[in-house]
Protein backbone atom coordinates (compact mmCIF):
# COMPACT_ATOMS: atom_id res chain seq x y z
CA UNK A 1 0.00 0.00 0.00
CA UNK A 2 1.50 3.78 -0.72
CA UNK A 3 1.92 5.60 2.15
CA UNK A 4 2.42 9.55 1.15
CA UNK A 5 5.57 11.20 2.72
CA UNK A 6 5.00 12.34 6.30
CA UNK A 7 3.75 15.99 5.97
CA UNK A 8 3.71 15.89 2.44
CA UNK A 9 -0.24 16.97 2.82
CA UNK A 10 -0.08 18.95 5.12
CA UNK A 11 1.29 22.64 5.81
CA UNK A 12 3.75 23.52 8.48
CA UNK A 13 2.35 25.29 10.94
CA UNK A 14 2.94 28.99 11.17
CA UNK A 15 5.06 30.86 13.86
CA UNK A 16 3.02 33.71 15.22
CA UNK A 17 4.36 37.06 13.38
CA UNK A 18 4.91 39.43 16.05
CA UNK A 19 4.31 42.99 15.37
CA UNK A 20 6.57 45.62 13.34
CA UNK A 21 8.46 47.33 15.88
CA UNK A 22 8.25 51.56 16.19
CA UNK A 23 11.40 51.99 14.23
CA UNK A 24 10.16 49.66 11.33
CA UNK A 25 6.91 51.64 11.03
CA UNK A 26 8.55 54.92 11.36
CA UNK A 27 10.31 53.69 7.97
CA UNK A 28 7.86 52.51 6.53
CA UNK A 29 6.11 56.14 7.09
CA UNK A 30 9.29 57.65 5.69
CA UNK A 31 9.14 55.31 2.68
CA UNK A 32 5.38 56.48 1.82
CA UNK A 33 6.63 59.94 2.33
CA UNK A 34 8.96 59.29 -0.41
CA UNK A 35 6.73 57.87 -2.46
CA UNK A 36 4.14 61.08 -1.78
CA UNK A 37 7.27 63.34 -2.20
CA UNK A 38 8.53 61.43 -5.91
CA UNK A 39 5.32 62.14 -7.34
CA UNK A 40 4.99 66.03 -5.96
CA UNK A 41 8.25 65.79 -7.45
CA UNK A 42 7.23 65.05 -11.01
CA UNK A 43 4.57 68.15 -10.56
CA UNK A 44 7.34 70.74 -9.75
CA UNK A 45 9.83 69.17 -12.32
CA UNK A 46 6.77 69.98 -14.76
CA UNK A 47 6.31 73.37 -13.53
CA UNK A 48 9.57 74.33 -13.64
CA UNK A 49 10.66 72.91 -17.15
CA UNK A 50 10.80 76.04 -19.07
CA UNK A 51 13.24 77.03 -16.13
CA UNK A 52 15.13 73.81 -16.67
CA UNK A 53 15.10 74.22 -21.00
CA UNK A 54 16.97 77.77 -20.22
CA UNK A 55 19.10 76.13 -18.24
CA UNK A 56 20.29 73.89 -20.59
CA UNK A 57 20.80 76.78 -23.05
CA UNK A 58 22.76 78.74 -21.21
CA UNK A 59 25.12 75.39 -20.79
CA UNK A 60 25.10 74.47 -24.26
CA UNK A 61 24.00 77.71 -26.31
CA UNK A 62 24.86 75.42 -29.51
CA UNK A 63 21.37 73.62 -29.23
CA UNK A 64 18.91 74.51 -32.26
CA UNK A 65 15.40 75.60 -31.11
CA UNK A 66 14.37 72.65 -32.29
CA UNK A 67 16.94 70.65 -30.20
CA UNK A 68 16.06 72.36 -27.22
CA UNK A 69 11.58 71.74 -27.71
CA UNK A 70 13.57 68.15 -28.40
CA UNK A 71 14.99 67.86 -24.57
CA UNK A 72 12.48 69.96 -22.86
CA UNK A 73 9.85 66.91 -24.70
CA UNK A 74 12.26 64.06 -23.39
CA UNK A 75 12.68 65.83 -19.83
CA UNK A 76 8.75 66.24 -19.14
CA UNK A 77 8.89 62.16 -20.05
CA UNK A 78 11.60 60.84 -18.09
CA UNK A 79 10.32 63.14 -15.21
CA UNK A 80 6.85 61.42 -15.18
CA UNK A 81 8.67 58.15 -15.48
CA UNK A 82 11.01 58.32 -13.27
CA UNK A 83 8.40 60.09 -10.75
CA UNK A 84 5.86 57.25 -11.23
CA UNK A 85 8.43 54.37 -11.00
CA UNK A 86 10.13 55.50 -8.02
CA UNK A 87 6.70 56.02 -6.27
CA UNK A 88 5.89 52.35 -6.89
CA UNK A 89 9.99 51.23 -5.28
CA UNK A 90 8.67 53.44 -2.36
CA UNK A 91 5.39 51.92 -1.56
CA UNK A 92 6.98 48.14 -2.92
CA UNK A 93 9.48 48.65 -0.50
CA UNK A 94 7.67 50.44 2.15
CA UNK A 95 5.25 46.89 2.05
CA UNK A 96 8.05 44.30 2.22
CA UNK A 97 9.80 46.27 5.04
CA UNK A 98 6.44 46.60 7.30
CA UNK A 99 6.17 42.33 6.47
CA UNK A 100 9.82 42.14 7.61
CA UNK A 101 11.36 41.43 4.70
CA UNK A 102 15.06 41.93 4.95
CA UNK A 103 15.94 41.85 1.34
CA UNK A 104 13.65 44.43 1.18
CA UNK A 105 15.60 46.08 3.85
CA UNK A 106 18.85 45.38 2.00
CA UNK A 107 17.36 46.36 -1.60
CA UNK A 108 16.09 49.91 -0.16
CA UNK A 109 19.73 50.54 1.81
CA UNK A 110 21.27 49.84 -1.57
CA UNK A 111 18.57 51.95 -3.58
CA UNK A 112 19.25 54.53 -0.98
CA UNK A 113 23.40 54.77 -1.63
CA UNK A 114 22.19 55.15 -5.18
CA UNK A 115 20.17 57.55 -4.67
CA UNK A 116 22.91 59.41 -2.93
CA UNK A 117 24.90 59.50 -6.12
CA UNK A 118 22.43 60.79 -8.11
CA UNK A 119 21.25 63.19 -5.88
CA UNK A 120 24.89 64.83 -5.49
CA UNK A 121 25.22 64.33 -9.35
CA UNK A 122 21.96 65.77 -9.75
CA UNK A 123 22.63 69.51 -7.89
CA UNK A 124 25.75 69.75 -10.49
CA UNK A 125 23.08 69.34 -13.66
CA UNK A 126 21.63 72.15 -15.68
CA UNK A 127 17.87 72.09 -13.74
CA UNK A 128 15.94 74.52 -12.56
CA UNK A 129 16.65 75.17 -8.63
CA UNK A 130 13.06 73.94 -7.71
CA UNK A 131 13.74 70.02 -8.45
CA UNK A 132 17.37 70.53 -7.23
CA UNK A 133 16.02 71.05 -3.69
CA UNK A 134 12.82 69.58 -3.58
CA UNK A 135 15.24 66.35 -4.57
CA UNK A 136 17.30 66.88 -1.36
CA UNK A 137 13.93 66.39 0.29
CA UNK A 138 13.44 62.98 -1.52
CA UNK A 139 16.79 62.01 -0.01
CA UNK A 140 16.26 62.99 3.41
CA UNK A 141 12.65 60.57 3.23
CA UNK A 142 15.65 57.83 2.05
CA UNK A 143 18.02 58.36 4.79
CA UNK A 144 15.20 58.49 7.75
CA UNK A 145 13.75 55.33 6.23
CA UNK A 146 17.80 53.76 6.17
CA UNK A 147 18.62 55.22 9.70
CA UNK A 148 15.07 53.33 11.17
CA UNK A 149 15.61 50.08 9.19
CA UNK A 150 19.44 49.73 10.84
CA UNK A 151 18.05 50.17 14.19
CA UNK A 152 18.61 47.48 16.93
CA UNK A 153 14.93 46.69 17.17
CA UNK A 154 14.52 46.75 13.75
CA UNK A 155 17.85 44.16 13.27
CA UNK A 156 15.68 41.99 15.67
CA UNK A 157 12.50 41.98 13.59
CA UNK A 158 13.37 41.64 10.37
CA UNK A 159 15.74 38.62 12.08
CA UNK A 160 12.82 37.00 13.93
CA UNK A 161 10.73 36.88 10.57
CA UNK A 162 13.36 35.43 8.31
Amino acid sequence: MYQPYPGSDTQLPQTPHQPAPASVLNAVKAMYAGAAASLIGIVIEILTVSATKTAIAKRSPNLSASQLASTQHALVGGFIAGGVIAAAVWIGLALACGRGHNWARITGTVLFGLATLDTFVGLATPVATAPKLWALVVWLAGLVAVVFLWRRDSSAYFKASA
